[in-house]
């Protein structure tokens, strides 16, 4: 299964708050938008965008068309049709897989509707995620022309109180009061795996070939240098030798965008955390709980 970029209608609609922010958590449009995220050895997820429902499927190898996890009506309850770790997981692997996609936040932030949080599941940590998620969402900003004088003032009316700069738009797609209702995780209200028409094998084998995908990542040579250094974070806790991490991945030849982004400054230490755990071949979560 192969790559499949953001369209320009999706990064249209996901750069607008209003997507994130209306009655339900994705978006209003005037026509059906699908959505597919390739994971790992044929399997992938598709969310299908539609004026009055939103649905998520599971793509499993030599099939036309999405097998349904869960479907919600507008403003309605959403399903837990995936677990958060198994979300986590997937999203993880889309970053890695995906150069249009450098952060798994955005898929992350459009897939987590539909894994609510579980008694078994630790809140703060999926909070903490979602917040990284949707503060990620960033956009481009042209910029504004300076506010000067079209002629040399004088000098009692030349200072900036005179002409100030123009306030420039923010890159990031949501304020600071949508990011933090958004990132409360919803508890399960309405569970659809118990059925016996919910795809249980077809999901196993995606999470199976997700998992596999990521523990492959560190075997790339250009990692060798840098597994050493990346199990002493994890082990640690501790994220100050991260640059040195990067230094170690760019003289050892790593172009890896998604790996370099995650590692580079200004570091967010949940960014950081989820790869230097893939470079680590840790289990997902062991270094980010720390930092949560």
């Amino acid at each position: 299964m192969g790559v499949v970029p953001v369209s320009e209608v999706l990064r249209r609609l996901t750069e607008d708050p209003a997507f994130w922010t209306g009655v339900s958590p994705l978006a209003d449009h005037d026509r059906e938008v699908r959505v597919s995220f390739p994971v790992a050895g044929g399997y992938g997820l598709v969310l299908d965008l539609g004026a009055g429902e939103t649905a998520l499927g599971l793509r499993e190898p030599a099939t036309s068309e999405p097998v349904q996890l869960g479907w919600a009506e507008r403003g309605g309850v959403f399903p837990a049709a995936l677990r958060w770790w198994e979300l986590e997981l997937c999203a993880r692997v889309i970053a890695l897989e995906d150069p249009t996609l450098p952060h798994p936040g955005l898929v992350v932030a459009m897939l987590s509707p539909f894994a609510p949080a579980t008694p078994d599941d630790d809140r703060a940590e999926i909070a903490a995620v979602r917040e990284a998620a949707y503060r990620s969402l960033r956009r481009e900003v042209p910029e504004r022309a300076p506010n000067v004088p079209e002629q040399t003032p004088l000098p009692l009316f030349a200072t900036a109180d005179w002409w100030p700069a123009p306030e420039g738009a923010s890159p990031q797609v949501l304020d600071e009061a949508a990011i933090a209702a958004l990132s409360i995780p919803d508890p399960v209200r309405l569970e659809v795996r118990d059925g016996s028409r919910f795809p249980h094998r077809g999901l196993q084998e995606l999470v199976r070939h997700a998992a596999g995908r990521l523990s492959r990542q560190h075997r790339d040579s250009c990692y060798a240098d840098a597994l050493p250094l990346a199990r002493q974070i994890v082990g640690t806790g501790d994220l100050s030798p991260v640059p040195r991490l990067l230094s170690t991945l760019t003289e050892a030849g790593c172009d890896h965008p998604t790996v370099l982004d995650a590692l580079s400054e200004p570091l967010v230490p949940l960014e950081a955390c989820w790869m230097v755990e893939t470079l680590a071949d840790a289990r997902p979560g062991t270094l980010l709980r720390r930092h949560v």
